[in-house]
């Protein structure tokens, strides 16, 4: 009997050791390698980063096409399509032939309209401006009455409006597009790089050129 106690006396005080031995172990868990971030370049999102940079980069892009203001059929649309075709819209230009600025003026054209200085003129955006107006206006004025009885008619398949009338007198002169008119087309103009008054009577159709007030003594006034 005695000995049968010794024996689960035993048994116990071992079990006992052993589990305080267990808990009482100053051994750590260590990580595995494999779980490890130290020393390693964790760039994982900088694709991430580059995607939402070109796409902010492009959404910025589309916003300013989005907002980009169109002077659509306008007189200003007209006149600084037409100057981008002389020049690009360069106001400091002057071509192989000698025709100066923004709107490619000829120098005898400046004078009928009062201005005598080709200096002067090409150092002024704000005098070409106004030498535009004042040469649309006296053209209006000469060509009033094929204005009146030409536009809405077709010649050479071009349907003739008022803006595509005024350019045609821009590239040429009234007095050509008369004759352009009043031959229906036969009689044709063309300048030194070979545009024609056919190709600026469709190029420039269908703006409104009301703003231009038809004036036979049209003159630029200096400020």
């Amino acid at each position: 009997m005695i000995k049968n106690i010794g024996s689960y006396l035993f048994v116990i005080l071992a079990i006992c050791s052993l589990a305080f031995y267990s808990f009482s172990s100053k051994e750590t868990f260590k990580v595995g390698d494999s779980y490890l971030t130290e020393g390693l370049a964790l760039n994982y999102n900088m694709v991430n980063d580059s995607v939402s940079h070109n796409n902010a980069k492009a959404l910025k892009t589309d916003i300013a096409s989005s907002f980009s203001p169109s002077l659509g059929k306008t007189y200003v649309g007209f006149k600084e399509a037409l100057g981008f075709k002389e020049s690009r819209g360069n106001y400091f230009t002057v071509n192989t032939l000698g025709y100066l600025g923004k709107y490619q003026f000829g120098k005898e054209t400046l004078k009928i309209i009062g201005i005598h200085n080709p200096v002067q003129f090409l150092k002024n955006p704000e005098l070409q401006e106004k030498a535009f107006l004042a040469n649309a206006e006296r053209n209006k004025w000469i060509l009033r009455r094929d204005i009146k009885k030409y536009v809405g008619k077709k010649i050479n398949g071009v349907v003739i409006t008022e803006s595509g009338i005024l350019a045609a007198a821009h590239l040429s002169g009234p007095g050509n597009v008369k004759k352009y008119l009043r031959s229906h087309g036969s009689t044709s103009f063309s300048d030194a790089y070979g545009t024609t008054i056919e190709y600026y009577m469709k190029k420039f159709s269908g703006y409104d050129t009301s703003f231009v007030k038809p004036n036979k003594k049209a003159k630029v006034v200096k400020a």
